[in-house]
């Protein structure tokens, strides 16, 4: 096939800088797509976008540089549904690794329960992009993994649901909604759908993740625009949060400048002030949400 007009990533940085913060013991990064071997690991045909030329050992160093010790695959689309990459990482450390899956409704019960004993604990839903099961049909598929305390990871716009705990209302796991809800940073904490987010976490049956500052920042590398979203739901609903950051940052926008994962560890401390609340969102919530 050919990939002239498919997206290439650039390389994230490899040797990251050390963060200023020390995180505590079982600090959990929540959100990470990981790639190695593209022999071993086959792409699908016409992939969305090509990734960088990383490995997982890449990831280990820089998970060991900045205090990170449990991390959760997300499972990158462009291996479309075998998810053997994210399971082959958690069974070289168990203990260490979980995994949020892509699967489609022709999914086999027995698959489903293959999934969940190689640490797999939900499945992801892109809403932005259009990939994967649209939301009637995750609905359908939550009713099947039930019986395995997942949950579904929504890959969302939040000012497009006005009102997220009806939207949900009836959807039959927890929902985990990423990156914040993407907020648009110019219509502030206030807009409807940013609060409509913090109203669903407030229920109980939400989460999100503080992570990717970059998928919506208008301030380059500081991302100081994001601080008043993440605050406010820190200040709100620090049980409901986790955080990640999004290695290896890809699918950004182009000419989107590439983060230092150091520097992104150190706005923790922007973002989460209270001690109690950093080890909710950084241990405490991940090994609850995820089953470490």
């Amino acid at each position: 096939m050919s990939n002239t007009s498919v997206f290439q990533n650039p390389q994230p940085h490899k040797d990251t800088t050390k963060p200023n913060i020390v995180l505590p013991k079982n600090a959990t990064d929540c959100h990470c797509h990981l790639f190695d071997d593209p022999i071993k690991y086959p792409l699908i045909k016409n992939p969305a976008y090509l990734p960088p030329s990383v490995l997982i050992a890449d990831y280990l160093k820089v998970i060991d540089t900045i205090g990170i010790e449990r991390a959760v695959i997300v499972h990158a689309n462009v291996y479309g549904l075998d998810n053997s990459l994210a399971l082959d990482v958690i069974a070289s450390a168990p203990d260490r690794f979980r995994a949020i899956g892509l699967v489609d409704e022709s999914i086999t019960d027995k698959e489903l329960e293959r999934l969940h004993l190689g640490g797999v604990r939900g499945f992801r839903c892109n809403l932005v992009n259009q990939i994967g099961l649209s939301l009637d049909a995750a609905k359908k598929l939550a009713q099947r993994v039930k019986q395995y305390n997942w949950h579904t990871q929504f890959l969302l716009d939040v000012e497009k649901f006005p009102n997220l705990t009806e939207t949900f209302a009836d959807f039959p796991i927890d929902v985990v909604i990423d990156h914040m809800g993407r907020p648009v940073i110019e219509k502030g904490v206030e807009e409807k759908g940013f609060q409509s987010l913090i109203a669903f976490l407030k229920t109980g049956k939400g989460w999100s993740k503080l992570s990717a500052p970059y998928r919506t920042s208008k301030d380059p590398l500081q991302y100081r625009d994001i601080i008043p979203f993440a605050q406010a739901l820190v200040e709100a609903v620090p049980d409901q949060l986790v955080w990640g950051f999004d290695w290896p940052h890809v699918n950004m926008a182009p000419g989107t400048p590439m983060p230092d994962d150091g520097e992104l560890v150190n706005q923790i401390a922007q973002w989460i002030e209270n001690p109690s609340s950093l080890q909710k969102i950084m241990v405490d919530n991940p090994t609850y949400l995820y089953g470490f």
